[in-house]
């Protein structure tokens, strides 16, 4: 009889699950399923875990990538933006409960910085530096082959530290993170607040801007645009110095929807990290480099992760 693990990666709209046979990194099954529903999120989490799950066959773990802040020891959702009633929600023992099976949860961006390094662009790196700039901005970060967790599971909220002061608002309702001037939907304000001032560009003034149509318009020449990515890509540099000066790591991986804006959001990265970065010893032999997992790399981490509770055998 097989044993197989079961991963799953809950998004905002979305939940995917899987299944993977224990001695394999190719999933027999993949399904994916609204978070809305008749049906509660996490009641609908269990329905797809359990229609991924193989008849007769053992189930080793289970493990769930999840937004937002959590309790990793405990497996306690805090706060899960966009998915309602996901308040101090026991997801853990939720799925014990179900499945009676080994469970473990972890923040999704964490997770997504171990499965780079077990599977993806961190492979045979012993420091490394996740970030993914999509929506929001969070980060992952791997020390010493160990994944940072913090003394209550909540390190490495990477796009939560101040790059201005008293800058725009962030949507954690603090000003001048990383997040309000980086993030897809940071950058996406600005260059509506730019046209709005008449600024000409090939993007509309009359409806909203996404990220994307921005790195669209970039890769076409548009100079609003391309300011846009700089503006997001510099900021970021100037945080990625920090990082460096704390974790001194010999790859930083950067994933999400905006870090496919190429070298209009990725030499500005550079240019700030050379600028900011105390010594140039913390550059030396350094790898900056994208996601490439890309999707994936959810699913991908609570792989890593269920691989490790299991030959931990909790």
């Amino acid at each position: 009889m097989g044993r197989n693990y079961i991963v799953a990666d809950v998004g905002g709209t979305h939940i995917r699950t899987a299944c993977f046979p224990i001695q394999s990194h190719v999933p027999t099954i993949v399904k994916r399923i609204s978070t809305k529903g008749p049906n509660t999120p996490h009641e609908r989490l269990i329905e797809l875990i359990a229609l991924v799950a193989p008849k007769d066959e053992e189930i080793a773990a289970i493990t769930v990538a999840a937004p937002g802040p959590l309790d990793p020891f405990e497996g306690i959702i805090y706060e899960a933006p966009n998915i309602p009633g996901w308040n101090n929600l026991p997801l853990k023992k939720l799925i014990q409960d179900q499945f009676k099976v080994p469970v473990a949860i972890g923040n999704d961006a964490n997770l997504a910085a171990l499965g780079e390094w077990r599977f993806g662009a961190g492979v045979g790196h012993h420091h490394l530096v996740y970030i993914t700039v999509s929506t929001g901005i969070g980060g992952g970060v791997i020390i010493d082959n160990q994944l940072l967790l913090g003394a209550h599971g909540l390190a490495a909220e990477l796009g939560h530290i101040t790059v201005v002061p008293d800058g725009p608002l962030c949507g954690c309702g603090k000003r001048g993170h990383l997040e309000a001037v980086t993030s897809g939907p940071a950058i996406a304000r600005w260059v509506e607040q730019e046209l709005s001032q008449g600024i000409p560009s090939v993007l509309p003034a009359n409806r909203p801007i996404t990220a994307k149509d921005v790195s669209l318009a970039a890769s076409k020449g548009d100079e609003l645009a391309q300011a846009a990515l700089a503006r997001g890509g510099t900021y970021l540099g100037i945080a990625i110095a920090d990082y460096l000066h704390i974790f001194n790591p010999t790859v930083v991986i950067i994933g999400g929807g905006v870090s496919q804006s190429g070298e209009s959001f990725f030499k500005p990265i550079r240019k700030a990290m050379s600028e900011h970065v105390l010594s140039s010893k913390y550059l030396e032999n350094l790898i900056l480099t994208s996601s490439s997992l890309g999707d994936d790399v959810g699913l991908m981490g609570a792989l890593a992760l269920a691989q490790t509770i299991n030959n931990a055998a909790i």
